[in-house]
């Protein structure tokens, strides 16, 4: 039947092939338009594509540009047009479509994220088959496997073809191992020993632990990561000239094995001879200069200039400057061996919290987050307070994350909205007990507490006890703000029956009931009595 079909559609092209010297003859005018060769396409997508119709005359050039609009809808492998009197035919030979794509031998890359960038790219089930996309997507493969360090990796693929110009792809990988370190060679460092470097690296050549660390599998973004923090090691000790010059990976014929030798030049080191502020301050320079670990007479470090750059930050933004930018420069003398650091301040706006929201709490009520803030709505924006806001309601115990998040409000460049969303997790307990005395029997008790009653905040308890001559049952309830201010009420009440003439220690009985308030002050933030 397929090639039956084949068969027949190469045999209507072939036909407006022969027909087709007829349409470079003259231009003449279209009285109709015949599409041949359709199976899944219909023939409103031809015509939608088509930049011509009927009634319009058809010459060189106008053919020519109806060819090239179909195939730029990527549908079509072949194009012919013919003239069959007044009649423009269309010959068309579609591409096939995808009806299954197989994935065979990965284990590294899982198979929906194989299959995803395969969508993404326009390579899936139900669309159409283009070889191109596919031989892309193989190379992009083979080289996402290099990446990882597994050079031995093949990628093979196979269309099959299915009756109705249907394809089916298998793809047949073959991931191999990943390429063992087998040495690291640093080459130019002076004041540091190679040992003392490569201790600083993720990656490690192979050792008799690697088998359990798995750190001598080689990845060339770990080896990134690697130079990175070599570079930032070197710029916390001085060496503002520090340079990675080059990189070499080579790889043994069996593709196994890693040898990796980085070229580097140490440079100097730099101390410090003076720092300076610029911009707009805001708060004064005293306590802007107390906020700089990084001092005169000291040696450059970058982690200390970035430290210093955060307190900055947050110190401005304590103060409302929620948008605040501070970025410290360092100025070389080589001659020296000195470096002036100025730190940039750029304030921004002050800016004031237009709303707090919450999100996440599906149980626990607003009301309950919000008597934990501290950052008010209409206020300036205060770090510290946002910061301390998201501390007590982590404090609560109710949650199992809570993060929090300034975003600013379209519009204006001075109102942020604070938004802090929680991750539920419960907040209650069940428990049971089971035991025996000699004397006295079995011993059963239960008892059940919630901090967090139907998303009230408040403190449920509830026990039971029983036994041959004893039963007890406690009820406690605690609402943690009594008053706006946090003053927090308890109050338990609780009931004992025992009759002693069960054990035969006695032969009376006795009934105990009571009840206690209890109150809470709150002294600190952290601190409380009661």
């Amino acid at each position: 039947m397929i090639a039956f079909h084949q068969r027949y559609l190469s045999g209507v092209l072939l036909l407006l092939v022969s027909f087709a010297m007829h349409i470079h003859a003259d231009p003449f005018e279209i009285r109709d338009i015949r599409i041949e060769g359709l199976q899944r396409v219909s023939a409103g997508t031809v015509f939608a594509s088509l930049p011509l119709s009927v009634g319009d005359i058809a010459d060189d050039q106008v053919i020519r540009d109806a060819t090239r609009a179909l195939f730029r809808t990527g549908y079509f492998s072949d194009v012919v047009m013919a003239r069959d009197g007044g009649v423009l035919v269309v010959g068309l030979g579609e591409r096939p479509a995808v009806t299954e794509i197989n994935l065979e031998g990965n284990k590294a890359i899982e198979t929906d994220q194989l299959l995803s960038a395969l969508r993404d790219n326009g390579l899936a089930e139900g669309q159409i088959f283009r070889e191109v996309i596919l031989e892309g997507m193989t190379q992009e493969l083979q080289r996402q496997y290099v990446a990882q360090g597994r050079y031995g990796a093949i990628v093979e693929t196979d269309v099959q073809q299915l009756p109705r110009n249907r394809v089916a792809i298998n793809i047949d990988i073959d991931e191999g191992d990943v390429a063992k370190i087998r040495h690291i060679n640093i080459v130019g460092n002076k004041a540091f020993t190679e040992e003392a470097l490569l201790e600083q690296f993720e990656q490690r050549k192979t050792g008799w632990l690697s088998w359990i660390k798995s750190d001598d599998k080689y990845a060339r973004e770990k080896l990134s990561g690697d130079i990175e923090t070599l570079e930032s090691w070197y710029l916390d000790r001085g060496y503002l000239q520090f340079e990675v010059e080059s990189t070499q990976v080579s790889i043994s014929p069996e593709k196994d094995s890693v040898f990796i030798t980085i070229n580097l030049s140490e440079g100097d080191v730099f101390t410090v001879d003076a720092v300076e502020l610029s911009g707009e301050l805001k708060i004064p320079e005293r306590q802007v200069r107390g906020l700089v670990i990084l001092r005169e007479g000291m040696v450059f470090s970058q982690g200390l200039m970035t430290a210093s750059s955060e307190y900055i930050t947050k110190r401005l933004g304590n103060e409302g400057y929620t948008f605040a930018e501070v970025n410290g420069y360092p100025e070389l003398d080589v001659e020296e061996k000195t470096a002036k650091i100025t730190y940039v301040v750029k304030p921004g706006m002050r800016a004031y919290v237009r709303r707090v929201e919450f999100r996440g709490n599906t149980k626990t009520a607003n009301t309950v987050l919000r008597r934990e803030m501290r950052q008010m709505e209409g206020g300036s924006a205060n770090n510290a307070l946002i910061e301390h806001s998201k501390l007590r309601l982590e404090r609560l115990g109710f949650f199992k994350q809570v993060e929090v998040e300034n975003i600013p409000v379209s519009g204006t460049n001075d109102q942020i909205d604070v938004i802090y969303t929680v991750e539920e997790q419960p907040s209650g307990s069940v428990g049971a007990s089971l035991g025996f005395a000699q004397g006295t029997g079995l011993i059963l008790g239960a008892n059940l507490s919630e901090n967090n009653f139907m998303g009230t905040g408040k403190q449920v308890g509830v026990g039971l006890n029983r036994s041959r001559y004893q039963t007890s049952l406690n009820f406690s309830y605690t609402e943690p703000y009594f008053t706006v201010d946090g003053i927090s009420v308890g109050y338990s009440v609780f009931g004992r029956e025992t009759n002693y003439d069960e054990i035969n220690v006695a032969s009376f009985s006795t009934n105990s009931y009571g009840a206690s308030v209890n109150w809470g002050y709150p002294v600190s933030e952290v601190e409380r009595i009661g």
